[in-house]
């Protein structure tokens, strides 16, 4: 409980305790869960809920489709950036009396340049100036292990490289919330797992709980000694313990999610997954529940297991959209009244003044990662998209990969894989603000497209070995919705696969430099440290032999770019996709 402790220190977080500490009194001294003196009948409070997700440190506007929201009538418009973001947020919380900013985790990692080069400490400064109440954690959040998000909740410089954003970093002023995940060995809470708001004079419930999947999605040495636990129950233990303090209005920041098939951000075309299924579960106490992970748009009205409704939401990524829902608290009952539940998505746009203190701060960060960032690294001849087309590849991830397997030749690699997750954003021909020219691509650029420093590592795999690690691109989520992450091939790899196909025989018409692969054949493939740690899921990868360590995915991806000027998006042929 060290974490609890200490944190408990700071003046925010004692306020906090307290409330606890009085809510528990009052709960004791009036025998009931319930309020110690009666109000009168019929008094309610209006409060507003505020959230967003997955921001990722995103302080400029960010470009390309991932600086784009798509609305119901298949239009787009231009969304995000951290002024524009502020601005929204005071005309939201200026036209309701009671409001509670709140984020549903991926606050940090997997960042532009801008913030990561300072180890995301000028975005935990931007939430802090917008009033954030409390967070879940993320898996990004972990993405440089535990004691990093301790330091990043309270503040102190980096181990290595000191304080390089600002003279000292005071860490965050909002709690980190994690009602699922504990310390392996003792089975303590590693984060707090909720924290008590108010609307005037009625208590809300905030609880966090990231995806219990979490191991699976960040490094192992992340994440070692943790243990993350089932969501549902998890949701409900805190439920009940917030019940008993008294505490009835009960949010719950969700970071899973689920897809959609398109639609609006008010729309809810989702399809089975795993939020809407942790959502029907969870205990009937929780009134509201802001999702992330996924970074979709939707807010949809799922039945609680009481069958009553509650709204479920989530607002794309990027700091493009903020997630908002109103409604009443009864000051008898101390819940909110279901039937006044409004809920909406609000899209950042940029067609409103910046605003001045957060566009500073954005001003401050760019200026002192200038000199690192507007550094050009090579050129394009065309925008390289990582939007994926139906076989799963895309231009960027076809890319990255080529570059993997020109860096690692070296150590035999006759092709490359990467993950679909790790390409952040598309590599846009314009010129950036910077006006380093058209078709120039800066090394902020090149790291906001591969922002994690992981280290490439080739190994030996058997053709069957291969060909399992592709089957494994079909799983089955823990809801039983399929999933599907398609590797990114190098220029090398050909194949073939099929949706009607039963599970593990999808593959077929695998081809490494033209040839047939061969069974028993053994054949160097590179891929990250989280993939040949099994990382998505590739649990076959970790089973690599002869392993050959190899350079940051980053510098390899730069040395390419200088390697091939002007280079053109490739070709998407390498998958074929077949009914």
């Amino acid at each position: 409980m060290t974490t609890t402790t200490r944190s408990a220190t700071r003046p925010h977080r004692r306020r906090r305790a307290v409330a606890v500490v009085a809510l528990a009194a009052a709960a004791l001294v009036t025998g009931t869960s319930g309020t110690a003196t009666a109000a009168p009948g019929g008094w309610t409070s209006d409060v507003r809920l505020i959230a967003f997700n997955d921001f990722h440190g995103n302080l400029e506007p960010p470009s390309g489709s991932s600086g784009r929201i798509t609305l119901s009538d298949g239009k787009t418009v231009d969304a995000g950036g951290a002024a524009y973001l502020a601005t929204h947020l005071k005309k939201l919380r200026g036209q309701a009396r009671d409001s509670i900013v709140l984020s549903a985790g991926d606050n940090i990692g997997g960042s532009p340049a801008v913030s990561a080069l300072f180890h995301d400490e000028p975005t935990i400064e931007l939430l802090n100036s917008l009033d954030l109440k409390a967070s879940a954690i993320g898996n990004h959040e972990l993405d440089e292990g535990y004691q990093e998000l301790l330091r990043m909740a309270r503040g102190g410089c980096h181990p290595k490289d000191g304080c390089q954003f600002r003279k000292n970093f005071r860490g965050a002023k909002f709690p980190m919330l994690a009602a699922n995940m504990t310390f392996e060995k003792t089975g303590l809470p590693a984060l707090l797992p909720f924290s008590i708001e108010f609307s005037g004079p009625m208590p809300v419930g905030i609880i966090g709980v990231p995806l219990k999947d979490l191991p699976t999605v960040v490094s192992a040495e992340a994440v070692k000694g943790l243990k993350f636990s089932d969501e549902v129950a998890a949701i409900d233990r805190t439920a009940n313990l917030l019940d008993r303090l008294g505490v009835k209005a009960q949010v719950v920041l969700l970071h899973q999610g689920d897809n959609t098939e398109g639609g609006g951000p008010n729309d809810c075309r989702t399809t089975p997954g795993p939020a809407r299924d942790i959502a029907q579960r969870a205990s009937s106490k929780v009134d509201v529940i802001f999702t992330g992970h996924s970074h979709q748009q939707y807010v949809c009205s799922i039945n609680d297991p009481s069958g009553q409704p509650r709204p479920v939401l989530q607002g794309a990524s990027f700091g493009r959209i903020l997630s908002v829902v109103d409604a009443k608290i009864d000051w008898r009952t101390r819940d909110i009244v279901r039937s006044s539940v409004k809920a909406f998505n609000q899209v950042v746009t940029r067609d409103v003044p910046e605003d001045k203190a957060a566009k500073a701060l954005v001003d401050e960060a760019r200026t002192k990662a200038a000199p690192i960032a507007n550094r050009p690294v090579g050129t394009i001849s065309a925008d390289v998209l990582r939007a994926a087309v139906p076989s799963g590849e895309s231009q960027l991830g076809n890319m990255i990969a080529d570059a993997q397997l020109e860096s690692t030749k070296s150590a035999g690699a006759q092709l490359a894989l990467m993950n679909p997750g790790g390409v952040r954003a598309d590599l846009v021909y314009k010129s950036s603000p910077a006006n380093e020219g058209d078709g120039v691509v800066t090394y902020g650029e090149a790291f906001t497209v591969q922002p994690f420093a992981n280290i490439l590592q080739t190994i030996s795999l058997t053709g069957a070995q291969l060909k399992a690690v592709l089957e494994q691109q079909f799983q089955t989520g823990p809801d039983g919705a399929p999933i599907v992450r398609i590797l990114q091939p190098s220029s090398t790899l050909k194949y073939s696969w099929s949706a009607s196909a039963p599970k593990g025989s999808k593959i077929s018409g695998i081809t490494v430099g033209g040839q047939p692969v061969q069974p028993d054949t053994k054949y160097r493939v590179t891929v990250n440290n989280f993939l040949q740690a099994g990382g998505d899921g590739f649990t076959e990868l970790s089973k690599g032999t002869e392993l050959t360590g190899g350079p940051i995915d980053l510098d390899s991806f730069i040395d390419y770019l200088k390697l091939k000027p002007n280079a053109a998006p490739p070709a998407t042929d390498r998958i074929t996709a077949a009914p």
